[in-house]
């Protein structure tokens, strides 16, 4: 048998226990309505996913970073297209530019 804390601001047992109340609070906020066994099972299931963060608490920080590299090659200017080359295959252009359809 674990003990339990009457302090309701102590959460210092490893158990994370949620209560089915807690979970009733949360499907009213969502607007969901559970009946009796959701609310015992949506309990169990919170409970198992709090474990698992609290299981992240156990993994420890590093302090190595690793360093920063730029892995973008640099800018090369090379020959492009003219703009008649650019718009020899457009359904329509206008003044030089691509004509699209209109967006509302």
């Amino acid at each position: 048998m674990t003990e339990t804390s009457d302090d309701p601001d102590d959460t210092s047992d490893d158990g994370s226990v949620v209560d089915p109340a807690e979970v009733e609070h949360v499907a009213e906020l969502a607007r969901v309505r559970l009946d009796e066994d959701e609310r015992e099972l949506f309990a169990e299931q919170f409970a198992e996913i709090l474990d698992a963060f609290a299981a992240l608490d156990e993994v420890p920080e590093t302090d190595r970073e690793e360093p920063l590299v730029n892995v973008m090659r640099p800018d090369e200017v090379d020959e492009s297209l003219s703009q008649s080359a650019a718009l020899a295959n457009a359904e329509e252009t206008e003044d030089g530019f691509f004509v699209g359809p209109k967006v509302s």
